[in-house]
């Protein structure tokens, strides 16, 4: 430790010695400062740590617990600067590029910790194979995980692409396991899980991140589409898209937009020295296609940078609802050990000049907890047609729209074991069902399913009764309980939990669930995204747009002055 912390010494030494540009004396003295704090702070964690070695009650382990101080100290900084040790490789490479070696099926684990298959991916090992969703995990190559964990049986799944994998699995309603060999591969998830046309001539991709194949991805599914069918617009569907790599956003809005075009401009802490300012470099695939771009709360990153770039260059009409607001670039950079750090390194700034970056972190760092950008201090920039937008902690949509919400109870049904198990039921007495955009529930397979949901004393977390305790609660402290006591009893009699009317009064929704989670076991999830796209009304709202040029130039145009005011006489 005294090694190192003397070549840190030395190191920034040398580095104060440098002969300096023009600053302040201020600015050299922080400077120096910080290097020495710098070299202050290393110095202590390392003698913490060899003291904690040598004299602390228990054993400890080094590695583990300055993985938890390091995690802890960049966690402060703001939730996207992370560290990736050498066996996070493969966390690391799937975030960058999609890939990873292994059998591509989703695991989870249930309560009495067996490890199921509960997605196979299509044209996938898993699925080439025969796994199927339902089928009990109890060992890999060998090794017993009858009951373990979903951590400890993907790392057995995962491993060198070409190598054999022996699994022993139960299948539910057979009785003797199966054993089933056959080779990983590299695992390359789609950034696109689903395109098509919607009615005759709309084209819709949906895109689900920013991989480093996003754009071959998006690139190909565009050109199919344009040479099997007369499109008369595009629908891109960012909802949901968490960002990933600002190269593969660029590409995209490169598509459509001409090469020259300034799409987003980085800058860090030193602005003028950090500046990069990043342009479309390529011949477009359209630049006259309609285009709507559908957002919602959780697009974020590279997603606003598409969807905000094509906005402020007038080139797409956004729909949705306020994307998350995340203006801010991450840079990996290598560490010692075969380590990996992902930091913040700039905010980004979209064509009309504006960051929509939604929080500050600053204030997190200054111990006072992270704040939102109140609507009061948005400011007002303009599109390359004249039209207002804000940086408003998000790309604000040029047409709001809202889907339907959900009832709590179908949240609760999504991950419920009981509920899983009937759909694995179903598909074990049908053999095939009717296409995507065709197949329907019976009215008895929607009794068989309440009536197993019943028997299984199915439970959710309900909000009605939790509001009313509170607001009996508030009675009671501000002392009005005793006069409205008959009524807060009527209502908790009202509100009494009665499943078979929570199954009857959502079911619309339910069924919704239960169609989605059935094509998914025949028609993997290009089969169920088929199904939803078709009944999503976001999806039609844009068709509709798309459908009507003189409204779609409307939106994209420059709103007319408004009257000059008529002079108050005095």
């Amino acid at each position: 430790m005294t090694y190192w912390t003397k070549i840190l010494s030395l190191a920034l030494g040398l580095l104060l010695l440098t002969p300096a540009s023009a600053q302040t004396k201020g600015k050299e003295e922080k400077k120096k400062d910080n290097k020495f704090s710098y070299v202050q702070a290393v110095d202590i964690f390392g003698s913490s740590l060899a003291l904690l070695d040598r004299h602390f009650v228990d054993s400890i382990d080094i590695k583990r617990l300055s993985r938890i101080g390091l995690d802890g100290m960049l966690e402060s900084l703001d939730p996207y600067t992370e560290y990736y040790s050498s066996e996070d490789t493969d966390k690391l490479r799937l975030l960058t590029t999609g890939a990873y070696g292994g059998i591509g099926s989703v695991i989870s684990q249930r309560p009495d910790s067996t490890i199921i298959i509960n997605d196979p991916m299509e044209g996938m090992p898993a699925a080439q194979a025969g796994l199927r969703a339902g089928d009990v995990i109890l060992e890999v190559d060998g090794q017993d995980f009858r009951k373990s964990t979903s951590e400890k049986v993907s790392a057995a799944l995962k491993g060198t692409p070409g190598s054999k994998i022996t699994l022993l699995i139960q299948r539910p309603g057979e009785s003797k396991p199966r054993r089933i060999e056959f080779r990983r591969q590299k695992i390359q998830v789609s950034p696109v899980p689903y395109y098509g046309v919607i009615g005759k001539d709309m084209g819709y991709i949906s895109l689900t991140g920013f991989p480093n194949t996003a754009a071959a991805e998006v690139k190909k599914a565009f050109l199919d589409l344009k040479s099997k069918h007369q499109l008369r617009g595009l629908i891109l569907d960012l909802r949901d898209n968490g960002g990933g790599l600002i190269d593969e956003a660029i590409k995209i809005v490169n598509f459509f937009v001409p090469a020259g075009e300034e799409v987003v401009t980085t800058r860090g802490r030193n602005a003028r020295r950090q500046e990069v300012v990043y342009r479309t470099t390529d011949k477009p695939l359209d630049t006259q296609i309609p285009i709507a771009v559908l957002i919602n709360g959780q697009s974020a990153s590279a997603s606003e940078i598409v969807s905000g770039a094509l906005q402020d260059l007038d080139r797409a009409v956004v729909m949705g609802v306020k994307s998350y607001g995340k203006g801010l670039v991450q840079t990996t950079m290598q560490l010692p050990y075969d380590g990996t750090i992902k930091l913040t390194t700039a905010k980004y700034y979209i064509p009309s000049g504006r960051c929509i970056q939604r929080i500050n972190y600053q204030s997190l760092r200054e111990g006072k907890g992270a704040t939102i950008l109140p609507d009061s201090l948005t400011k007002v920039f303009h599109t390359r047609a004249g039209r207002e937008v804000r940086d408003a902690g998000g790309i604000l949509p040029d047409i709001a729209l809202t889907n339907d919400s959900l009832p709590t109870m179908v949240y609760y049904l999504r991950v419920n074991n009981d509920a899983f198990d009937w759909i694995t039921d179903y598909v074990r007495s049908h053999r095939t069902i009717a296409s995507p955009r065709d197949f329907k529930l019976t009215d008895a397979d929607y009794a068989s399913f309440s009536n197993h949901m019943i028997e299984k004393k199915f439970d959710y977390d309900r909000q009605s009764g939790k509001e009313l305790k509170k607001l009996e609660d508030l009675a009671k402290f501000e002392g009005y309980y005793n006069k409205s006591r008959e009524a807060f009893e009527a209502l908790k009699k009202l509100l009494v939990p009665d499943l078979k009317h929570d199954l009857e009064e959502h079911r619309p929704f339910i069924e919704q669930y239960l169609t989605g989670a059935i094509l998914t076991r025949y028609y993997y999830n290009r089969g169920a995204l088929e199904r939803s796209v078709s009944e999503d009304k976001m999806v039609r709202a844009a068709e509709d747009l798309l459908a009507d040029p003189a409204r779609y130039t409307k939106v994209l145009s420059r709103p007319e002055a408004k009257a000059a005011a008529t002079p108050t006489a005095k």
